[in-house]
């Protein structure tokens, strides 16, 4: 098993920045690829960025060159930088883990942004 942690989330007028970060702790050995995603009230969740164990990174296009993932595995932890927040990235973040074919999710942090 998997533990996940975020923390970070808050509320910010639109145009602010906030940092999320994700902490995994239980069964954490082998490769992994770690993200982002979120839920916003009524809606699916949805993909905001992952990250692998290399560093490779992908984004959905709604949040490209306004977010930055990365990720410190020697701490297990995973960031998220939100830059230049809009009204519509309020939501739900919540971190994912995905090993051996496993999905393992936090609790999600809320990220709120006011126009």
């Amino acid at each position: 098993q998997v533990q996940l942690v975020e923390s970070g989330g808050g509320l910010v007028p639109a145009g602010g920045s906030l940092r999320l970060s994700c902490v995994a702790s239980g069964s954490i050995f082998g490769f992994n690829s770690m993200g982002w995603y979120r839920q916003a009230p009524g809606k699916q969740r949805e993909l905001v960025a992952t990250v692998t164990r290399g560093g490779s990174s992908n984004y959905a296009d709604y949040v490209k060159s306004r977010f930055t993932i990365s990720r410190d595995s020697a701490k297990n932890t995973v960031y998220l930088q939100m830059n230049s927040l809009k009204p519509e990235d309020t939501a739900v973040y919540h971190c994912n883990d995905l090993r051996q074919g496993i999905n393992y999710w936090g609790q999600g942090t809320q990220v709120t942004v006011s126009s």
